[in-house]
């Protein structure tokens, strides 16, 4: 099963690709909550290589890598890679008259509700049009 989030980010599309794929700026933005962080995010960025994000809880809680590598990039249109446990995503990057749409089209998590991941995903969508925004 795919799914798909999206959002409008009102900046430069050098600038949103440039928040999108550097790990300093991912940094700041990749979290569903304020109540988590990233401590950590590497990515040799070209097809073939590999990124890993770390997430963690700030209460120490948990902690987790969502990491991959990359299949497919076209500089300021798109972005494909493969998860480590197999599943597919792609990232789409579209300029119009209200801004950049970034659309994330990516494979379901087994055992997981669809509803759930949808939202989590949008989540880390609205952080980062808040990061690159403001």
């Amino acid at each position: 099963m795919s799914i798909k989030v999206a959002i409008t980010v009102k900046d430069s599309l050098e600038h949103v690709w440039e928040c999108w794929t550097q790990p300093d700026h991912i940094k700041e933005w990749y979290h569903a909550a304020d109540t988590w962080y990233v401590p950590s995010a590497e990515s040799d960025f070209k097809v073939g290589g590999q990124f890993k994000t770390r997430m963690a809880a700030m209460d120490k809680s948990g902690a987790f890598d969502f990491a991959g590598t990359f299949t497919n990039i076209v500089e300021h249109e798109r972005i494909a890679f493969t998860l480590d446990d197999g599943r597919k995503v792609l990232v789409k990057f579209e300029e119009d008259e209200d801004g950049i749409n970034v659309t994330e089209e990516f494979d379901a998590a087994p055992g997981q509700a669809p509803d759930a991941q949808q939202m989590g995903w949008q989540l880390i969508l609205r952080s980062f049009k808040s990061y690159v925004e403001n």
